[in-house]
Order: structure tokens, then C-alpha cells, then sequence
């Protein structure tokens, strides 16, 4: 017996909807989050959030992609994520390596 509130068997459950993201610290997050269960790499930090003019998240993330020791000589990415602005991801791409020793070029 069904009630009201019911689903019939065999019917899909509606998909969950994640609420807006509201300001840059939750997109930092959700991005860094969703990066990191992508690619497998242990987080380093953000060091850019902003908005696109179409309203999507841009998140630079980085991450350490080859640990090495000293420290100074392990290799780190950084990452640019965009979310739409419900916060999914929609997409990333590598678009720096560098060694974590080596200045800003």
C-alpha cells in the first residue's frame, strides 16, 4: 500500500539539489573538496577565488603532486577549478607545476 507521499517501486528518487554557494570561502571548499577527490593529491591551500562573468566559481587550488625530501624540492600544482553557482564542478585543469623552492616567475 502506498501513500500519498509515495513512490511507486522502480522509480528513481529526485535529485538532491545543493543550495547556492554564498561568498568565496564556501566556494574555496567546495572546490578543494571535489578537486582533491579527483586527483588524489594532498591539499596545499587556495590562493584565488573569484567570479566569471557568466556567474561560475573560478578556484585556483593547490595541491602537492610528488612529495620529496627536503620539502623544498617537492613538486606542487596548481589547479583551476570551476563550479557553476550551485557549487558543482564542472571542470578543472592543471595550469602550473612548479617545485615548491622555486619564486614566482
Amino acid at each position: 500500500m502506498t501513500g500519498p507521499g509515495d513512490r511507486p517501486r522502480g522509480t528513481a528518487s529526485p535529485p538532491t539539489r545543493r543550495r547556492a554557494v554564498h561568498g568565496a570561502g564556501e566556494a574555496a571548499e567546495r572546490a578543494a573538496d571535489g578537486l582533491c577527490r579527483l586527483v588524489s593529491h594532498r591539499l596545499e591551500g587556495v590562493s584565488a577565488v573569484y567570479r566569471g562573468e557568466d556567474g561560475d566559481w573560478i578556484v585556483n587550488v593547490d595541491v602537492v603532486e610528488l612529495a620529496r625530501i627536503p620539502d623544498t624540492t617537492s613538486l606542487l600544482a596548481t589547479y583551476e577549478v570551476v563550479l557553476d553557482p550551485a557549487g558543482e564542478l564542472l571542470q578543472y585543469r592543471r595550469v602550473a607545476r612548479y617545485r615548491r623552492g622555486a619564486q614566482d616567475q
